[in-house]
């Protein structure tokens, strides 16, 4: 069993001990002590995690998700309850999140610095069990950036990661739906879950700077992967299908970005349809780093969505097209948007960047007929 494996198997044998816990508190009022049957139950857990994990998991992660959040609910008081805690019709908390520091946006909910350690490794392990092993540690790796920022730029600006916040809009439930949102400066995870569904779009995925040095002396870049697998990409197309693909030398900043929902954008650029198959390949491994932040079963169908759209998904690039340049791409298909941009000076929705820089990248992943889960939920 890998590293990673037998984490999230310690993580899913704590919730259920917590849940357990809890439901043992709520049976026996003005005590947390848990009867017999309860305490026979943990010590089997304690004894033998993997067995316990295993006879109560199945393939549908959201039982998970939902234990994770009520086992981090039952870490707050009352009035960080009511902090964090927002209606499900509250569709103005839902689209409350920007790339702006808390300097420039005023977000709602409970805010990370304010949490004690048990709520914040809570927390974390509502993220791990919603999210994939590669979407938690990028996603890890863009707030950490922050932090980075942080020791360049000062307290000014509130960067850092302390000021980053956390909502759960509705009620978590294995059945009805509900949202989890966390994120602050050039990183939003929106999470809708909705039964068996499990949805991230709109997420906001950025980071500056892009490249740091972590306490252990690693050299960390956050977008580092999709950066190469996009040039790889380019590199693998021949001069007409450039052509089609390139649509300015000057990289772009992005149209569909906070503040832009419901909107759409006409597809351009190079259709898969006209990629082999190695290209498509490419595709959709550059795709796969988005369609891939959530957990494994939820990419799973995510995933044949996408490649069975391929031919109709397309790829547009603005800037350079050599390897390291400063460049904008695009992908656009019946049910997602990437957007990938360097950011400079100037610019707007759509428009040129100036003076912009492989080290301040904004980015975002739609899908337009499913943001917040609106399939599932409508």
């Amino acid at each position: 069993m890998s590293t990673f494996a037998r984490t999230r198997l310690l993580i899913s044998t704590g919730l259920l001990i917590v849940s357990l816990l809890a439901a043992c508190s709520a049976s026996q009022t003005g005590t947390s002590v848990p009867t017999s049957a309860a305490t026979a139950a943990l010590a089997t857990m304690a004894a033998n995690p993997t067995a316990a994990a295993t006879s109560n998991s199945s393939d549908d992660t959201t039982p998970q998700i939902v234990a994770a959040a009520n086992a981090f609910l039952a870490t707050l008081g009352d009035s960080e309850k009511d902090t964090v805690l927002f209606d499900w019709t509250d569709t103005a908390q839902k689209q409350r999140w920007s790339n702006f520091p808390p300097a420039a946006f005023q977000r709602e909910g409970l805010m990370w610095g304010d949490m004690s350690e048990e709520q914040q490794n809570a927390w974390l392990a509502v993220m791990q069990a919603t999210m994939s092993e590669e979407g938690y540690n990028r996603v890890l790796a863009e707030w950490n950036a922050d932090e980075a920022l942080l020791q360049t730029e000062g307290t000014g600006g509130g960067f850092g990661k302390d000021n980053y916040y956390i909502a759960l809009i509705g009620t978590p439930s294995e059945t009805d739906p509900w949202q989890w949102q966390w994120g602050g400066h050039h990183v939003t995870v929106n999470a809708t879950i909705a039964g068996s569904n499990v949805v991230l779009t709109p997420s906001f995925i950025g980071c500056q700077p892009c490249e740091y040095t972590d306490a252990n002396g690693n050299t960390i870049r956050p977008l580092g992967d999709i950066e190469q697998d996009a040039f790889t990409l380019m590199n693998l197309l021949d001069d007409t299908q450039k052509q089609a693909a390139v649509l300015g030398d000057t990289p772009i900043d992005l149209v569909l970005g906070p503040g832009q929902d419901g909107k759409t954008i006409q597809p351009e650029g190079l259709p898969g349809s006209q990629m082999n198959a190695d290209q498509q390949a490419a595709f959709l491994k550059l795709i796969e780093h988005y369609s891939g932040l959530v957990n494994n079963e939820d990419a799973t169908s995510r995933n044949a969505e996408i490649q069975s759209n391929i031919g109709e998904t397309y790829f547009a690039w603005y800037g350079p097209t050599a390897e390291g340049s400063v460049a904008y791409f695009r992908v656009t298909g019946p049910t997602i948007v990437i957007e990938y941009a360097p950011q400079g000076a100037g610019g707007g929705p759509g428009q040129a960047s100036g003076s912009a820089t492989t080290d301040h990248i904004h980015g975002i992943y739609r899908d337009p007929t499913n943001d917040y889960g609106a399939k599932y939920t409508q």
